[in-house]
């Protein structure tokens, strides 16, 4: 059985295995930039949270305080 080699089907062949290669390449850098603002995205999304948090606390301290004082100064 004889093997008949085209060069110029290998040389197509080869510059194709090449292309995939850099995009495959191109691929994994993006995708370590985006597993990257996931974590940050995340991050800020838990800071955030704390801080909604501190804020309900602080609202909810100041309405009790001035609903007090409405109290004191209603006289009922």
């Amino acid at each position: 059985m004889a093997f008949d080699l085209d060069p110029v089907k290998y040389g197509v062949l080869w510059n194709t295995v090449e292309n995939n290669e850099k995009k495959l390449e191109e691929m994994n850098r993006k995708m370590d930039k985006m597993e990257a603002k996931l974590e940050t995205l995340c991050y800020l999304a838990e800071r955030g949270r704390g801080g909604f948090w501190m804020g309900m606390l602080v609202v909810s301290a100041v309405s009790t305080i001035v609903g007090w004082f409405i109290h004191l100064f209603n006289g009922k």
